[in-house]
């Protein structure tokens, strides 16, 4: 769901009048309106004696808008069709990862990587995006921390490729894989809402080229957005959370995308640790994973938290890339 502003020129009615009403109420985006007591909304417009009528002729627009982008209702076999047609596993290049999951990432599915600092994290996103652009598809990759190294995805080329990349070598696969590989900084909430809004109008558009079909959308991480609107009594941050899982999966389904994501853990009960974000978003994740890393060793452990078709409590290990400099 969009930024209001962006609706103008096919919903004359949400002109500047209107948003600037809405603006008036903290109301930037459908995401807002859809967080605003609305009869309190049709109220204020009520008490408008110049463009009252014309107020509730927008608020009456934004809500079919909500409604025209419900999915349709699907049965099961119409369901298992999607899947076998439409949905694809990615390889993430990350061996215990693959083997765990059956060959990889679930096209329309939401993946959660979950992990104390210096787990192998960011390092399995690094590997997920350089594996799927050398099979020439696009990456999107939102980067929260400046975790995202460029160094680290040449690394991680060569080593597939056989060899290191210097001065004298032909740059060409490692420039493919790069061009293909779409970074944004993202450091709030609301930015990434912008990134994804865009990133949904450029592909019902279809404005990618054939060639650079995106496949994978990466978040390193969720939980720094999120967690920082978490904070106080207040209801807002909560359901922007919940806003943001649903976006992603909806991203992840209507697209044909694997959504790889990571969070952070925090402590719990008995000096154990579990995920951030709470009960709540526990329900957002199609799949989720829990990594670690001893720090005297290269062995990434892998265990499934969460699936829809696998048992939790599953487990792998791999070797970690000896490049580790920036594994979070």
């Amino acid at each position: 769901m969009a930024p209001l502003k962006s609706l103008e020129k096919e919903y004359p009615i949400i002109d500047s009048n209107f948003q600037s009403f809405c603006a008036s109420h903290a109301i930037f985006s459908v995401e807002d309106f859809l967080l605003h007591d609305l009869d309190a909304l049709i109220a204020f417009a009520d008490n408008n004696r110049t463009c009252s009528h014309t107020l509730k002729q927008g608020i009456d627009q934004l809500l079919s808008i909500i409604d025209s982008q419900q999915p349709p209702l699907l049965n099961g076999l119409q369901l298992l069709e999607d899947a076998n047609l439409n949905k694809h596993i990615l390889p993430t290049g990350f061996e215990g990862i693959d083997a765990l999951l059956g060959g990889g990432l679930y096209e329309g599915q939401l993946t959660e990587l979950v992990g104390p600092s210096s787990s192998g994290k960011t390092q399995a996103c690094l590997l997920s995006a350089s594996t799927v652009a050398k099979q020439k598809s696009s990456v999107i990759y939102l980067d929260t921390s400046n975790s995202f190294s460029p160094q680290h995805i040449a690394h991680l080329v060569g080593l597939s490729s056989g060899y290191v990349f210097d001065k004298q070598d032909d740059h060409r696969p490692l420039q493919e894989v790069m061009d293909r590989i779409i970074c944004y900084s993202v450091f709030d909430l609301y930015q990434m809402f912008d990134v994804l809004h865009q990133l949904k109008i450029n592909l019902k558009s279809q404005i990618f080229q054939s060639d650079r079909h995106v496949r994978l959308l990466i978040i390193d991480s969720i939980s720094s957005l999120i967690t920082p609107i978490l904070g106080g009594n207040g209801p807002q941050g909560h359901a922007m959370m919940i806003s943001a899982g649903i976006l992603l999966k909806e991203l992840a389904h209507e697209h044909n995308l694997a959504v790889l994501v990571t969070n952070h853990v925090v402590g719990g009960e008995g000096g154990t640790s579990k995920p951030a974000l709470g009960e709540s978003w526990k329900s957002v994740p199609h799949v989720r994973l829990l990594l670690s890393h001893d720090c005297g060793s290269n062995v990434c452990n892998i265990s499934i938290l969460k699936h829809p078709s696998m048992a939790s409590g599953r487990a792998a290990s791999c070797i970690m890339c000896s490049f580790d400099e920036q594994c979070r």
